[in-house]
């Protein structure tokens, strides 16, 4: 397999890909640190591209939190459009291909049917407008590129909601959960699997997908999922968004359409209840 460089190794993403790369014996693929690939650091990005020579590179690194992205715009916007900027013209530069993750946020959220590639980008918050711009970025510098939008992941690594419930199920008698933002819950290592079928398949569709697990859920039904697989005895409350006020307001429908990347690449999503059985069995 070809030279493969993930950057963001060290978060939720990264480190499902290294998990499938250990699984599956792939020693092509790379982890450098981020002291060695912080995408803020030109001359540390173009050690990087010297030492491996990468035909690929995904991009993990993001600036994720979303409520203190409303007061930190300046590192927020630094790590998702600079530091993409900076990676892009890389790649550019060296003939290599980018898989840059993105993310359901770029979409206003107010419509009830699932958002496809070409439907209008709106963000309604700092983070998901980051997000956009750094998708631009790559559009407008690459034309070797694959950007893959998803939300809501989450996975046996990393902070997440999985492990946030199961932690606060643990401690606590009753949670008071959000009913009314519907989306899909993610695993992660659904994504990275799907991202290396992606290069495996050598295909040259270049643009925009969209990934996440098939169905629908709401934050409240995603609780009652983690606590019913997880034989968790908890009472889960369900509220409206006004009753749990964020610094950041989300899209009240982040549910995608995934036709483009299954027709494309013949990729069969799981459904996420039957991903979350996978993973919560992981963590326990």
């Amino acid at each position: 397999m070809s030279s493969i460089v993930v950057f963001g190794a060290s978060g939720q993403l990264g480190q499902c890909f290294k998990s499938l790369a250990e699984k599956e014996r792939i020693s092509s693929i790379h982890f450098p640190g981020e002291d060695e690939a912080n995408i803020l650091n030109n001359e540390a990005l173009e050690e990087v591209f010297e030492t491996y020579k990468p035909l690929y590179c995904i991009n993990c690194a993001a600036y994720t939190a979303v409520d203190k992205a409303e007061d930190d715009r300046e590192t927020a916007y630094k790590v998702n459009k600079t530091g993409v900027e900076n990676l892009s013209r890389l790649c550019a530069a060296n003939d290599a291909t980018l898989i840059h993750v993105s993310t359901d946020f770029v979409f206003k959220g107010d419509q009830s049917t699932p958002r496809n590639e070409d439907s209008a980008a709106e963000p309604i918050n700092v983070y998901g407008q980051t997000k956009l711009d750094g998708e631009l970025i790559v559009k407008e510098l690459l034309e070797k590129y694959f950007t893959v939008r998803t939300g809501w992941l989450y996975s046996e690594y990393g902070n997440n909601f999985v492990k946030t419930m199961l932690k606060l199920g643990a401690e606590r008698d009753e949670l008071k959960i959000i009913a009314d933002q519907a989306g899909t819950p993610t695993y992660a290592m659904d994504l990275a699997a799907s991202i290396m079928h992606i290069i495996r398949s050598e295909n040259k569709a270049y643009g925009t997908y969209h990934y996440s697990n098939e169905g629908i859920a709401s934050w409240y039904d995603f609780a009652k999922a983690i606590f019913d697989i997880s034989g968790t005895n908890v009472k889960v409350i369900p509220v409206k968004t006004e009753e749990y006020v964020t610094k950041a307001v989300r899209p009240a429908y982040s549910v995608m359409d995934k036709s483009k990347i299954k027709k494309e690449f013949n990729i069969e999503i799981p459904y996420w209840r039957d991903s979350l059985v996978t993973c919560i069995g992981r963590i326990g």
